[in-house]
């Protein structure tokens, strides 16, 4: 007794591989990648040469200085933290409340700017609540706070860059 297999599964046989193939966790085609070779196997499906593009966790890692980066969230590691990007560079914190001054709070955003452990790549926002008649109304903040902020977190970054050269 002999068995016909139809088109339509031998193509979706097809597509299922062609699908884990895809999956396979191989970065995207990038204009370094080398080209295949002749002994490569069919589609790259059953085995061949390894390619020589980086993988994936070769190319993983933060986009900004990782100083400023572990400089920042050490300053503003009081504060809850809403969200941080280390590719993009952004640290958000949530609102902040001293319990000695509970009536007012403080958030921060921190950008980070550059891969290079500069002064310029550095950009704090503070921003602040004051609690007037049960409703938190915003408030004006003093130009040096975001200032102290940044020179905080600029002297940890060189405390960090300091102790790791040592």
């Amino acid at each position: 007794m002999t068995t016909k297999l139809s088109p339509a599964l031998v193509l979706g046989a097809l597509a299922a591989c062609l699908t884990l193939n895809a999956c396979a966790g191989k970065p995207a085609a990038s204009p370094t990648a080398t080209a295949p070779d002749e002994d490569s196997k069919f589609l790259g499906l059953f085995g061949g040469k390894k390619s020589t593009a980086p993988s994936y966790n070769e190319q993983a890692g933060i986009g900004v200085n990782a100083y400023l980066w572990r400089a920042s969230l050490d300053t503003i590691s009081f504060m809850p933290l809403n969200s941080a990007d280390p590719w993009g560079g952004v640290i958000i914190s949530d609102w902040y409340a001293n319990p000695q001054k509970p009536d007012e709070r403080f958030k921060a955003t921190i950008y980070i700017l550059d891969a290079r452990l500069r002064a310029d790549a550095l950009n704090v926002s503070v921003y602040k609540q004051v609690q007037t008649g049960g409703q938190w109304v915003d408030a004006p903040v003093a130009q040096q706070t975001q200032l102290d902020i940044e020179n905080a977190i600029l002297t940890r970054a060189r405390e960090l860059r300091l102790s790791n050269t040592k």
